[in-house]
This record gives structure tokens, sequence and C-alpha cells, in this order.
């Protein structure tokens, strides 16, 4: 499959009366299907329209039936709604990588859909559109229809506010980023995609108003379009900045990608352009700038293509990191080693040779260290132990990781005071928290780091006299970034490896947790299969029930450990935990119910009730993902016991 430039667009409108809308005329367009009108007494046709691939009501649980019929579904909306202005329905469109084959395409956003709206409770009559555009190249992209009303056995009820609010379409953005560059790296694909505006990103370029497909069908009817104006407008003015200044469609392409081809140039410039002439023009003037450097024929037998901006920042990089390897400042000594050592055997903790090989390496070798080790192998348990030997040596340890439950979990693990790579660069552009010649920082999950950001924070210790600790697995996920920065720092400088499983202690668990950690999957379910630790049940009836049983006789037999369950979909989870929680309350563990509004939804909230944060908030010293127990709960606010032993007021 050949590598293209994936594409971002994520786009929410509401469709309304007021716009002269109709709820079963747009859903009848979208799904390329004949829906007839009861309001209007009569039918909308458009099953001649090609390009749907795939189309499909999706519920939440407990639902009518009655709602898969999109005839119905639709039909119930409009006569729910009396006002002559009212609000319909929530369209929600986003583009598909093109580099995913069809099936991959509809399975990634079905995924989505279940995950952000359907599980929110929403109604979602979800169409995957394949269409072909000008060039002949695929442009497939996902139309989601959204109840706006709250829906229950009978039917629909009130609208639901929260679902309007312009934070809960950030992270629907945010959250489709993540969704599609996951699913790329799992795929191996190169291209990444950035739900943040050109002007976040540092690109001098403006961004385009979307002509959608009601805007091609005016068009072609020969009537103008509301953005149509403005599209030509801003196309033709990208162009020119293109033609004077090349080094720009140069710097957009390699936010996503390291490398590109001679078609994902011409991709960029056909959608920052205005016609054959100025596309001829820009086209021109990018492969005659002096910034374009040709790197040869890849795998496939395609030229790839860099900017020589792209290859100063990987030489700034290697500057940084090779003055920093070579630069010794904040050794330990073998007595502070082995007094690590000490202290950790007698708190009961055992370092294995790995970790021992590890620990001397980050404390002896220059001022870039870096381990690579797979999940469970006790990477933070030994950076625990260098922690306590640099303090003890008068330096400050800090810690840093690209997102904030990471970062939650080298400080859980190590003892390291830690926060985002993000939060740091801002801090340190505000002249605040700035490193200094007795900081050691260090970087979790640094396989997740693009060339650019590793370039800024290594640069920025060389220049504080710092040392730099990088830790992560190159194999486990690819870097959100253009730059795979982390494996070749590793194997241009060395690195410890830890590869003996601590986490767990049989010999067959180690096996099966290296097979997981090295895409073996099948090998580690068989593992766990024949030592009679997975269990099937005829029916998913029977498998809910015997799960919910074990859960709770687990849990009474030991109060004090953790459990967890899993299940493939969200309006599983939520049923699964209704189910625990009414076991609870049943038991007598749940106070009084408090009915709150919060971010995804009305929740009724109780004393004991397990919750979980879902935003980084420094103030309160909690994280996106930190976990707690309900203490007090009122309309006022809460009071929270975090897992952690701290307690938070709101």
């Amino acid at each position: 499959m050949p590598v293209a430039m994936a594409i971002y667009h994520f786009s929410a409108k509401v469709i309304s009366r007021a716009k002269g809308s109709s709820a079963v005329a747009s859903a009848a367009y979208r799904s390329a299907s004949r829906l007839f009108d009861e309001k209007l007494n009569r039918h909308h046709d458009f099953s001649n329209k090609a390009g749907v691939i795939h189309s499909e009501v999706m519920l939440p649980q407990g639902s009518p039936e009655r709602l898969n019929d999109r005839t119905v579904l639709w039909n119930e909306v409009e006569a729910g709604e009396k006002r002559k202005d009212a609000q319909l329905a929530r369209e929600v469109e986003f583009s598909i990588p093109r580099e995913l084959d069809q099936k991959e395409g509809i399975r990634l956003a079905r995924e989505f859909v279940e995950k952000q709206f359907v599980k929110r409770g929403m109604v979602a009559d979800l169409n995957v559109h394949w269409d072909r555009g000008k060039d002949g190249e695929p442009k497939p992209h996902a139309h989601v229809m959204l109840s706006m009303r709250e829906v229950g056995p009978e039917g629909f009820g009130k609208k639901v506010r929260d679902w309007n609010g312009t934070e809960l379409l950030q992270e629907w953005r945010e959250a489709w980023a993540a969704h599609v560059n996951e699913r790329m790296a799992e795929l191996g694909l190169e291209g990444r995609i950035d739900h943040r505006s050109y002007e976040d990103q540092g690109i001098a370029l403006e961004p385009q108003h979307k002509i959608g497909p009601m805007g091609k069908r005016h068009e072609l009817e020969g009537q103008p379009h509301r953005n149509a104006d403005d599209h030509v407008r801003i196309a033709r003015e990208n162009g020119e900045k293109i033609i004077a200044k090349p080094e720009i469609a140069l710097d957009a392409i390699t936010r996503q990608q390291a490398t590109f081809t001679t078609r994902d140039l011409a991709m960029f410039v056909h959608r920052h352009s205005d016609g054959k002439e100025q596309f001829d023009q820009a086209m021109s003037a990018v492969r005659s700038s002096p910034e374009l450097v040709a790197l040869g024929k890849d795998g496939r037998d395609q030229e790839r293509f860099t900017s020589r901006e792209m290859i100063a920042v990987e030489e700034r990089l290697e500057r940084a990191a090779g003055r920093l390897a070579d630069r010794v400042g904040h050794g330990l000594p073998a007595a502070s080693l082995q007094g690590g050592l000490n202290a950790a055997g007698s708190g009961g903790l055992t370092l294995g040779e790995d970790q021992r090989a590890a620990l001397e390496h980050i404390g002896t070798s220059g001022d870039l260290a870096i381990v690579v080790g797979y999940a469970g192998t006790g990477k933070s348990a030994m950076l625990g132990v260098a922690r306590e030997a640099w303090e003890r040596e008068g330096y400050q340890v800090r810690g840093a990781a690209l997102s904030g439950i990471a970062a939650e979990n080298l400080e859980g693990g190590s003892g390291i005071a830690s926060r985002t790579i993000a939060s740091l660069e801002h801090a340190w552009g505000q002249g605040r928290d700035q490193l200094g010649p007795r900081d050691v920082l260090v970087v979790d999950e640094a396989g997740m780091i693009g060339s650019r950001q590793m370039e800024r924070v290594l640069s920025q210790a060389r220049d504080a006299g710092a040392k730099v600790v990088m830790v992560g697995d190159p194999e486990q996920l690819q870097a959100i970034e253009a730059g795979a920065a982390f494996r070749s720092l590793a194997e241009r400088h060395g690195a410890a490896e830890i590869t003996e499983i601590r986490r767990q202690h049989e010999d067959w668990q180690k096996d099966a947790t290296r097979a997981l950690a090295t895409g073996r999957t099948g090998e580690a379910l068989h593992a766990y299969e024949r030592q009679g630790m997975v269990r099937a049940a005829d029916t998913r009836e029977a498998a809910r029930v015997e799960l919910m049983n074990g859960w709770e006789s687990d849990r009474q037999a030991d109060p004090d450990k953790s459990r967890i369950i899993l299940t493939h979909t969200n309006a599983e989870v939520q049923e699964l935990n209704s189910e625990a929680r009414s076991r609870m309350r049943a038991a007598g563990e749940l106070g009084e119910e408090v009915g709150l509004s919060v971010e995804r939804g009305r929740r009724d909230f109780a004393t004991g009730d397990r919750i979980m944060f879902f935003r980084n908030d420094r103030g309160l010293g909690v994280k996106n993902g930190s976990l707690g127990t309900l203490e007090r709960v009122s309309a006022e606010g809460m009071a929270v016991k975090m897992d952690d032993g701290r307690k938070v007021a709101f």
C-alpha cells in the first residue's frame, strides 16, 4: 500500500428547521436511500447517489428496537419537535485516512462513534462515504447524524444540554486524532493527523472552510454555497503564500511525517491552491525550492523527500544528544549506588540483574542515558532507587511524559515528581521552572515523542547543564509527531535493556507478558488458557452472570485488593458498572443518591462510589485517569479520597 499523508478534518453542525432543513431528507441524502417524510407527506429519494459503502443506525443500550429503522427514527425526531426553528439533529463529519482500505475505514469509524456518541446516550446514524475527487483519488469520510434528546425504552425524552458544550466538541476532535493515530501506528503507517489549528501548530496557512456533500449538490445545481467564495479565496491565498514561500508547504507536511513522496506533496498543494494553473505554479515552486531534499527511493521504489528544516531539527537533536552523552556531570559513586540497592533491599525490593545493570548505566553514563524495556520489567522501581541515590548526592530529580496519566504513573511508581512535557515547555517559555545544573530530568514513554519536541527538551537540558534519562519501548507506540527520535537515539548512543519481566513471578506468565509486548497475542492467551485462567461460557448472558458473581466474591474475600472488569463496548461497560454499583448498594456500601450534571451527562453519585477524573487539574493535583473514592457529595461539591491517599475537594 503506498504511503500517503493523512488528512485531518472533523466538523460538527446542527441540522435545524431555522435553516430550512429536514432530518428525514438529511438522513436520506447521507445514506443514499429513499425515505418517506410523514411531516411533508412525500418521499426523499437519493438512492441513485453513489459512494456510500456503509450505512447503520447505532442505538444506546435500552433504546426501543423500532429506532433501528431509519425512517421511523427520523420521523419520530421530526414529530417530537414542535417549534418552527427547532434543532433536529447534530451532524458530525470526519475524514477517514485514505491509507486504510474500506474494511479498516468502516471499523475505525464504528469504534469511534460507539465510544464517543452512542455510549453517551445518543442515537447515531452512521454513513461512510468512499467518494473520489477530481484527481481520481479516494476521499473517504463519515457523516454521523446524532439525536439531541435522551432516549429510553419508550422513545425520546428531554433534550440533553450537556451535549452542546464547546469543550465536548474539542474533546471529540482530540479523541478522533488520537484514535486515528493509534490505528495508523498499529498498521505501521507513517502519516499522523493533528487536531490543532494551523496557528497552534505554527503553520503559516489559513484553514479552509469545508464544502460538504450538500455544498457540492448546490454547486452542481448552480446554486451558490455560503462558504464557496471563502473556500476559493482561502485556497487561492494559500497558493500564493506557497508560491512566494514554498518552505511553508514543506514545514506543514513534515509536521505529520518526516519524509514524503511526490504524491503526498501533490495532495497537499492541491488542497491549498485554486485551479490547475496555480497548482502547477505551487508544485513547481516547491519542487525547485532549495529547502527540498531528495532522499532517494524507498522500499516501494518511490522517491522520498524531506525538508532542510527537518534535517536541521534532526541535526540539532543529534548535536544536543551528543553533547549530553559526552558530558559527565551527574554521576553516582559506586558507594551511593550500593547504598540505594541496600536501602531497597531493606524495604523488601530486590532488583534483578537487568535492573541493576540499568541502574548502573543511568548512574554512571554521561548526561544522556537511555533505558529500553517492555511493560512490567520494573523500570519504575529501578528509577525509584536511582532517584533516592541522586537525591542523597544533592540532585533534584524531575519527571516528564507526553500524557498526564503517564506522568502520574511515573510519579506513583518511582516517587519522581512528574508533569507533562507540554506543561514543562509552557513553563520554560514563561521563564518558570527552569532546569539547572543540579537537575536530572527523567522522560518516560519517550518512544511516543516526535523529533521536534525531543530536540527542544534535549537542547533545554544541554543549555541548562542538566542530565536527561529517557525511558521507553521503541516497539510499543510510534511517535505522535514526525520522527522516531527515541529509537534513533537508542541506536546511536546505546541503551540499557531490561527484558526480564518483574511484574509477573511465574516463568509461564513472564513468557506470556513478553509475547504480548511483541505482538504475539494469541500465544499469550493460549498460555493463560493452558493454566485454566481463561474461562468460557455458552452464552453472553451466562458470561455476564459468572463475571459479576466472580467480581462480587473476590471483592468480599479480598476487599483491599484491586480488580478491574474489561469489556469490548462502552455500552457494556456502562451496564456492568451499573450492575456492580447495584451490588454495592445492596451490600449497604453506598450513601444517599445525589443527581449531578457532569461533563459526560447526568449522573447519580453517592458516598462510597469509585470515580475517575477526566481532565488534568494542577490546582487539585489530579490528572486525566486519576481514581478515587467519594467521601462526601452534595449539590455544592464533592470530597474524594484519592487512591494515593490524598484528599481533594471541589
